[in-house]
């Protein structure tokens, strides 16, 4: 998976693993990872929005939730329990040109 923004420390490449969290929530959340060394990691997630991330398989996932001006620690995950099977291989695009498209009905 490409990593434009924050891509991971290269000491620990042989222990990533694809991980994906659901904010089933109807609040706004913000994913945060800050136990791993030198990497710096934060996403919103919207309600019913999916995040899928490459992390250290010993990574913990903060789960902070809550309004405006403050939030509120609401969970904390070890990445190894969000993990996807399969990994996380790049997706090509350029399929999605050819790909039919699709009619929904009213």
């Amino acid at each position: 998976m490409a990593h434009t923004l924050d891509p991971l420390p290269s000491d620990n490449a042989n222990d990533d693993i694809c991980c994906c969290y659901v904010n089933s929530t109807s609040q706004i959340q913000v994913a945060r990872i800050t136990n791993v060394h030198n990497w710096y990691f934060e996403r919103v997630v919207f309600p019913g929005q999916r995040l899928i991330f490459e992390a250290p398989s010993y990574g913990y996932l903060e789960i902070h939730t809550g309004m405006m001006a403050s939030s509120i620690l609401s969970d904390k995950i070890p990445c190894q329990q969000l993990t996807v099977i399969g990994g996380c291989e790049p997706i090509d695009l350029s399929i999605l040109a050819t790909a039919p498209q699709l009619e929904y009905a009213n």
